[in-house]
């Protein structure tokens, strides 16, 4: 498959064949914005926002995500699946043991930047706060 730049190739990275050949009719502003959707469907769990964010510390087994995460087996390979799927975390097979690493820095970049404009804005209206109440 040819090399592409800019927001298609992030498209192409992001989405199986399925989506691809769907997608292949919308317009490149619409394929942005199919890709945002996707996106934000993908981190759109609180458990998925946590495995990302201890595997930005680096590559995890999914025992030892287990033991930084408190969810059950089941939950965690569901999850580990969907981010799989949708090109946000890398797995490797080392005898019984998987390792996942995350292989897609625009999403932690995007959940970086979202976390702390969250956490700024709380803690200016914990600020605002606190002043009217002098």
């Amino acid at each position: 498959m040819p090399e592409r730049c800019g927001k298609l190739a992030i498209i192409d990275a992001m989405s199986g064949p399925a989506l691809r050949s769907a997608s292949k009719s919308l317009s490149a502003d619409d394929e942005v914005f199919d890709l945002a959707a996707r996106t934000f469907r993908v981190m759109s769990a609180p458990m998925r926002l946590k495995i990302i964010s201890s595997l930005c510390e680096g590559e995890k087994s999914v025992t030892q995500l287990l033991d930084a995460i408190q969810t059950t087996q089941p939950n965690m390979s569901q999850h580990l699946a969907s981010l799989y799927r949708a090109g946000v975390v890398g797995k490797r097979r080392e005898g019984v043991m998987i390792y996942y690493r995350i292989i897609n820095a625009r999403v932690v970049s995007l959940c970086r930047t979202l976390c702390q404009h969250l956490t700024e804005q709380e803690l200016g209206a914990q600020s605002r706060k606190g002043k009217r109440g002098r």
